[in-house]
């Protein structure tokens, strides 16, 4: 699912080509379900003449401003993305909202369809947009409230947290596991036994990464980039995370896969470590409650269809978990 990085990096494709420019066609899928919340006859209508003034990014959404009181949002999903093609583009089986300008045609394509359009008419923001969470670069976004919210989740797995959009919005798997590897923090602690600078590491490392992505994948502080991942750099776990036999770009050791809080998860162990419950109390963590995970060939180990360990959390020691099947493509 595109991040808050990719969703920025979309979002100044469209403004960059049309800003400014009116909308002179719209053309849709109307029986899609990305459409589904919208009237979509009233849509194109409102849609068709009206000038194109502004956007911006929340999390993973984005808000695209027509006129005075014409709202569009966006929201990607899984496979969505934004394109910009010649004016007289002929939509394919996937593009499923095209806005036609002069000059070119604006594109959204959704092959699996998991995206959504929202659309309002009003001079002030509509609740979709609104409800969204305070961005993690703003200053409503402190270690105090990074710390409560932990505390609230406190048994849960500390990647599974990082992917809750209410505290950490815009956060998806690369960023969490990113975030967690930065902050050498193993995926799998219970979000209730970080100790007081291990929160306020993490919160730090919260605010870099989005910085990082920010520029190097949006390109926020110059040029858009030609594609996503061009400039990362070789020096974030990102670029190693999938690779046949990865190593960690800090230790030179290899790298570790499992599926932690329902998602497939990269870490470090040789910089990530997981601690007991007795060295937890000692240096003022608050152990996890859980059970110990059962230990490699017990029935009791649940496992997804490729065989890697399912973990819900953990305060002990985890065994060595095989490596997904590599793609051809970097995942995220």
């Amino acid at each position: 699912m595109p991040e808050l990085a990719e969703v920025e990096f979309f979002r100044r494709r469209w403004d960059e080509a049309a800003r400014g420019k009116h909308v002179v066609r719209v053309l849709t899928h109307d029986t899609k379900r990305l459409l589904r919340a919208l009237n979509v006859p009233h849509f194109r209508r409102a849609l068709e003449g009206a000038r194109f003034k502004s956007s911006e990014t929340a999390a993973k959404q984005m808000l695209f401003r027509f006129n005075d009181d014409l709202w569009l949002g966006v929201h990607l999903g899984m496979s969505g993305e934004l394109t910009v093609a010649p004016a007289d583009h002929v939509p394919g089986k996937h593009d499923h909202l095209v806005l036609v300008t002069a000059r070119h045609a604006l594109v959204f394509c959704d092959p699996r369809m998991f995206g959504r359009v929202d659309f309002h008419i009003g001079t002030t923001p509509p609740a979709w947009w609104s409800k969204i969470a305070p961005a993690i670069l703003s200053r409503a976004f402190t270690p105090s409230a990074v710390q409560a919210f932990l505390t609230r989740r406190r048994r849960a797995p500390i990647k599974a947290v990082l992917l809750m959009q209410e505290q950490f919005p815009g956060v998806g798997n690369w960023m969490a596991d990113e975030i967690l590897w930065r902050a050498a923090i193993h995926p799998a602690r219970a979000a209730g036994s970080l100790r007081p600078r291990e929160v306020r590491a993490l919160w730090r490392q919260c605010r870099q990464v989005c910085r990082d992505a920010l520029d190097k994948i949006a390109g926020r502080s110059g040029k858009l980039p030609s594609d996503l991942n061009v400039n990362i750099p070789t020096t974030w776990l990102f670029r190693h995370r999938w690779q046949p036999g990865g190593r960690c770009p800090r230790t030179g050791l290899p790298l570790a896969h499992a599926t932690i809080g329902g998602r497939t998860t990269c870490w470090s162990p040789a910089r990530q470590k997981l601690v007991s419950d007795s060295q937890l109390k000692a240096l003022g963590g608050t152990p996890s409650k859980r059970r110990a995970l059962p230990r490699p060939g017990s029935k009791h180990v649940p496992s997804n269809s490729r065989g890697r360990q399912t973990i819900a959390s953990a305060s002990q020691p985890l065994p060595p978990a095989r490596r997904p099947q590599q793609s051809t493509l970097p995942r995220r």
